[in-house]
């Protein structure tokens, strides 16, 4: 290698690269890898003040140069800490430092570019955050957490989305069927092959489940369940329900990047971890979509599809999309409690319910949660809002709530026939779905009544001791 490097003294946090990126080594670097050099010294400095902080830089430069108190004056003034976790960001302001400017234009005015003699990186450090969730520092651990290479790691992380462009092979991330629904956009599965499926299995048990959700959200949660949060909206005056339209596409990576960084990951961390829980349709997937709904829902769902997003499907999904639209969560909970009501969000059906207040204009209220959700980068289905009053059947999720949360009567009558068919008529008759195991669809059923109500459950369970299998 050449000797391109300094030989001073570094602090003895730095870690010292030997072998640097060719853009650090080039005659004539990037103002890119100049603000980089520079922030990767500021953070390896053992002080944290201004004087140590120039002579890192001086470090870096080889040579003394006026300009860079003056950047180190605005990282001071705007750091007031050093960002061990966000060496891409500090960079980025560096880059973007008024002095930092002038001396790029002033090198390139006077043919004399600014050139790097040293490199110094320090380790980056997760932010300790007083939560639960373990404090991953560098890729390597990451990857140790996962059990795999770090090789394996960026291969499923796919950052470059190499996978969205490779041919249709066994080394696809995923599968994609298409599902048709009358009258209606069609919607895309996206299922995790088995090695990613394992990965982010693995990462929603080691860390996302970990990480702290909002109280108004009760899908995909332990100890949380569609049952809970009808039961928040019992002997209401009105209840409202609205639907978010094409739930996951629409949480964006950058999203997903920005729930790992606020949860303390490093910059590099973040950035696999959000490569690990998103994905990007391939082009020939998109273009086989079928028929169905109107151009502009199916140019949105084209758009969203193509960039990054949470995979329908996928273990990791679910939990993410709860953590991604916290926001959501809170500002529709401070906009319920205006008109003193309650809001609960499972998965991607809101449900709002109170009374004399919320009653009276539930039309302008809905118009202020379109607008919030709006905001948030999510769209409301217009044909799934839903407004009813006290002297009708209220539902939450399916639930009845009028009184207390319940079955519908509907839904009670057509198990009960189908449990009397099977004992009278015999069960393969009955089993039009196509249930691999329909004993075990029978009895996850009657499980649910029996969460709703015990005594229409246990009249059901009764009828489906009569069944002979």
């Amino acid at each position: 290698m050449s000797g391109s490097f300094g030989k001073r003294a570094v602090p003895n946090t730095a870690v010292v690269i030997m072998a640097a990126h060719r853009s650090y080594r080039a005659p004539h670097p990037s103002p890119s890898a100049i603000s980089h050099a520079l922030a990767y010294a500021f953070l390896a400095s053992d002080v944290w003040e201004t004087k140590q902080l120039v002579d890192a830089g001086w470090s870096v430069l080889g040579a003394h140069r006026r300009w860079l108190r003056a950047v180190v004056a605005d990282v001071v003034a705007a750091y007031h800490r050093p960002p061990t976790d966000s060496s891409r960001e500090l960079a980025a302001f560096i880059r973007n430092s008024p002095a930092f400017v002038d001396a790029i234009a002033k090198a390139r005015q006077q043919r004399r570019p600014i050139r790097i003699h040293h490199l110094v990186v320090a380790p980056s450090q997760a932010r300790d955050v007083g939560g639960l969730v373990p404090r991953i520092n560098t890729v390597a651990e990451l990857a140790e957490l996962l059990g795999l290479t770090i090789g394996q790691l960026d291969w499923y992380a796919d950052t470059k989305n190499w996978n969205r462009r490779a041919p249709v092979g066994p080394l696809q991330h995923y599968r994609y069927e298409w599902r048709t629904r009358p009258g209606r956009t069609p919607r895309l599965l996206e299922v995790p092959e088995e090695r990613i499926r394992r990965v982010q299995r693995l990462l929603l048990d080691a860390v996302i489940a970990l990480i702290p959700v909002n109280d108004a959200a009760h899908g995909f949660i332990a100890n949380r369940s569609a049952v809970t949060g009808a039961a928040l909206h019992t002997g209401r005056e009105i209840v409202v329900s609205l639907d978010l339209t094409t739930f996951f596409t629409r949480v964006t990576a950058s999203r997903i990047y920005g729930v790992f960084r606020q949860s303390g990951f490093p910059e590099t961390v973040a950035h696999i971890l959000t490569g690990l829980c998103t994905n990007s349709v391939p082009p020939r997937v998109i273009a086989a979509m079928p028929p169905g709904g109107d151009a502009d829902e199916r140019f949105a769902l084209r758009h969203a599809l193509a960039a990054n997003h949470l995979p329908q499907g996928a273990p990791s999904s679910p939990m993410l999309a709860n953590l991604a639209i916290r926001r959501l969560d809170s500002r529709l909970t401070g906009w319920a409690h205006s008109v003193g009501a309650i809001y609960t969000r499972y998965a991607d059906d809101l449900a709002f319910s109170g009374d004399r207040d919320l009653a009276r204009r539930p039309d302008a209220f809905i118009r202020g949660v379109q607008g919030v959700v709006r905001e948030e980068g999510q769209t409301i289905n217009p044909r799934k809002t839903r407004v009813r009053r006290s002297g009708v059947r209220q539902t939450v999720t399916g639930i009845v709530v009028n009184d207390h949360t319940n079955i519908s009567r509907h839904d009670y009558d057509l198990l009960k026939a189908t449990l009397h068919n099977c004992a009278t008529l015999g069960v393969e008759r009955q089993n039009r779905g196509g249930h691999n195991d329909f004993r075990a669809h029978l009895l996850g059923r009657i499980a649910w009544v029996e969460t709703l109500n015990p005594l229409r459950g246990e009249a059901l369970r009764q009828k489906f001791a009569l069944i002979r299998w």
